[in-house]
């Protein structure tokens, strides 16, 4: 009987499953082997994308009469740091002994590519290949996706997927980077006082610096106006409260031209001559026009995909989305976690059969052993494959984020934000298994001189799923968490925001809420006085990295409301294993400035000159919908509802077409007005004249922008498309 080979994506995962397998091993050079198993491992990516003039020595030098370059056969290369390993994958894939393959590389699409590029430079063939597909790396786990494990062959379709993702982003990168480059760079550089300059795109990339620079343009073209709103103050029993006058139907000011909005005078002083009106007939008083009372519940919010988490741990923690992507993915390494990078914020059917092992596992963890053991207790797991948190239509790979119950050894190993991601990640799942949130909503309208004001107030009766998600701290926690305290102070989930309130502020709304409980129609109500409150329009809000990555999720709509958010879904720009290294790439090349104290997003002048050059050049890269349809066409791919050989000729037909259209303008001394126009923001002299020689603009201080990447006569191409990790190579 011949061996197995189990071949996993990093050497700690190689670790695990060979703990799992349970054979005394010895060590060889970048491998493990027992008496009947063999376990090695890649270090990421082992194998990538050539550079254009390994195809020919023309395309070294940067031309644009060598473009477009679309190969009719790509080519690929071991990465020179990883020789030694993949020298001593490649033999153990072949030996003779070896007759049985287990791929144990993530599951997912990028997973699935480091292997098929690693086994295509290898030349594995005539061996039995099995695909091991897993949602967490516990012992129970490994053992299921080693039994269950399909033929290598039934994941064909999500391998071209993957080869197409990584082949586009290589032409993309390649050609807009060099012909862009070629166009635009010298003058660029000329403007900005530099040697050189490289226009760095991609298909992901571009577009999001697109909505940065978008978003800043709307903030500085934005007009603040002032408005004025008028408040009836009154009381009942000595609890003061106050409502809001809107011109509706029947209101002497309906449709008025003097007013901004419905609630809101555009002057001060025509505000003021309508509360002189209301207060000529002495005593003030308001009638109860109308008084509804209901019950309004909140239902627990979906589990935590990639995205929801890197959002929030944004707010919470202000960590950009890269770092909360290392966080759980070593928790995931230390079984604390299930496989982050997913889009799924919901459970499999098959997972909802077993979950309690998950809610049982955590009666160990002290600062949520109250709740598991009164989730346990209640029962309501047992249903939860009824509700909305389970849903198999919904899940591509993976299930939702979720914690594992085991591993919990490895929290003493936690510090700080880590911990703090692990408590969020706990509470987001234990909330699911509890009852909704109960409010009493109360709503008035009040009856003044004729016109209407109106009210509403929401007192909290039963805190039901927000038990569980409010900050704890318990004077008996797990010592093993000591030094933590501070990451777990600063959690505030999500709902939890909304919901914040202070003793004293709820005593009071409770109060008064059982005052106006027992307000009846046709009540009247002494007016202490009329108020006027000045109001402003607000700007769009800057985006966060944080709220860039669920804009991202959402095709380029930032969607704050959870429950629209998930109502509206798709297919975004990028994907959950992605986004944080594009925003991170866009950092890096110095085309936008995040700031590590807020998370907030902006642009840099380097950053606007290439949107401009973009968007008056292939200003088809800048729009999310179309990023979007992309990243939609690879998972039909995926699905093999289209053929590999019918996106490669829309891809083809759109990197030859954008590329010609660049090599055929001459706008370069057009662009100069677009620059001073963004340079004016950045504390710069502009120039008046050919940005190709006649004046230099001279960036003062933090604001001198430096080009990313190599000049066009050095790079050979590094600033354009090479795939070599595990991230999408936009204009890499």
């Amino acid at each position: 009987m011949g061996k197995y080979l189990f071949i996993a994506e990093k050497p700690s995962v190689a670790q695990q499953f060979a703990a799992t397998l349970g054979e005394s091993m010895s060590k060889g050079d970048g491998y493990q082997e027992s008496e009947h198993l063999v376990v090695t491992w890649c270090l990421g990516h082992l194998v990538t994308m050539s550079y254009p003039e390994v195809y020919d020595q023309k395309y070294k030098k940067w031309s644009l009469d060598t473009l477009p370059f679309i190969p009719s056969t790509y080519k690929y290369e071991v990465i020179g740091s990883a020789r030694k390993q993949f020298a001593v994958v490649k033999k153990l894939l072949n030996r003779q002994d070896v007759e049985r393959i287990y791929v144990c590389t993530d599951s997912g699409r990028e997973g699935e590519y480091i292997y098929r590029l690693v086994r295509q430079m290898a030349d594995v063939k005539g061996k039995d290949e099995r695909r091991v597909w897993i949602d967490s790396q516990t012992e129970e786990e490994i053992r299921r996706g080693i039994h269950e494990a399909k033929p290598l062959s039934a994941y064909d379709n999500l391998a071209s997927s993957a080869y197409l993702r990584a082949q586009e982003d290589y032409l993309m990168g390649i050609n807009f980077s060099r012909a862009l480059t070629l166009r635009y760079g010298r003058s660029m550089a000329s403007y900005l006082g530099e040697k050189y300059c490289v226009v760095s795109v991609g298909r992901v990339m571009t577009c999001v610096l697109g909505m940065v620079v978008k978003r800043e343009r709307e903030i500085r073209s934005f007009q603040e106006t002032p408005f004025y709103r008028i408040f009836l103050l009154t009381e009942k029993n000595g609890c003061p409260f106050s409502a809001e006058w809107r011109a509706v139907k029947g209101s002497r000011y309906e449709n008025s031209p003097l007013l901004y909005a419905q609630n809101g005078f555009k002057k001060r002083e025509d505000a003021e001559a309508f509360v002189r009106d209301l207060s000529k007939n002495l005593p003030l008083q308001a009638a109860v026009d109308k008084c509804e009372k209901k019950t309004e519940k909140k239902n627990p919010p979906l589990l935590y995909n990639l995205a929801e988490l890197q959002n929030d741990c944004s707010r919470m923690f202000h960590i950009s989305p890269d770092q909360t992507l290392n966080y759980v993915q070593d928790l995931y390494e230390k079984k604390l976690v299930t496989y982050p990078r997913t889009d799924a914020r919901v459970l499999s059917t098959a997972i909802s059969k077993e979950i309690d092992r998950n809610i049982k596992g955590l009666l160990s963890f002290q600062p949520a052993a109250v709740y598991a053991k009164k989730a346990l207790d209640d029962g309501k797991w047992r249903t939860i494959a009824k509700t909305k948190y389970v849903d198999d239509k919904q899940i591509t790979d993976h299930y939702a984020l979720i914690p594992t119950g085991q591993g919990l050894g490895a929290l003493r190993s936690l510090k700080g934000t880590e911990y703090g991601v692990y408590c969020a990640i706990v509470r987001r799942f234990l909330s699911i298994f509890y009852p909704p949130a109960i409010y009493r909503k109360i709503s008035l309208t009040l009856d003044a001189e004729g016109e209407k004001f109106f009210s509403s107030y929401r007192v909290l009766e039963d805190e039901g799923y927000l038990a569980v998600m409010k900050k704890q701290k318990d004077a008996q926690g797990d010592p093993s968490a000591a030094g933590n305290e501070e990451a777990e102070d600063k959690e505030v989930s999500s709902q939890e925001a909304s919901d914040k309130e202070g003793p004293g502020k709820e005593a009071a709304d409770r109060a008064l809420g059982e005052v106006l409980e027992k307000l009846r129609k046709g009540e009247k109500l002494p007016v202490r006085e009329y108020e006027i409150r000045e109001g402003k329009t607000s700007p769009p809000k800057r985006y966060n990295s944080g709220s860039m990555i669920l804009a991202m999720e959402n095709a380029g709509q930032l969607i704050e409301d959870e429950e629209l958010r998930e109502q509206i879904r798709s297919t975004g720009i990028g994907t959950s294993a992605t986004r944080a290294e594009i925003l991170k790439k866009l950092v890096n090349n110095r085309y936008i400035a995040l700031s590590s104290k807020t998370q907030i997003l902006t642009p840099t002048l380097l950053g606007e000159m290439i949107y401009d050059v973009v968007r008056c050049s292939i200003r088809s890269l800048l729009d999310p919908a179309l990023t979007a349809s992309w990243e939609k066409g690879l998972g039909y791919v995926a699905d093999g509802k289209v053929t590999p050989e019918q996106y490669t000729e829309t891809m083809d037909g759109y990197v030859s077409k954008w590329t010609n259209y660049v090599k055929g303008v001459h706008n370069e001394t057009q662009m100069v007005p677009m620059y001073n126009e963004a340079a004016a923001f950045y504390k710069a002299r502009t120039v008046t004249g050919h940005a190709g020689g006649s004046g230099k603009r001279r960036p003062s201080g933090k604001t001198k922008a430096k080009a990313a990447g190599s000049p066009p006569g050095k790079a050979s191409g590094r600033a354009a498309g090479r795939s070599n990790r595990k991230s999408d190579q936009d204009g890499g």
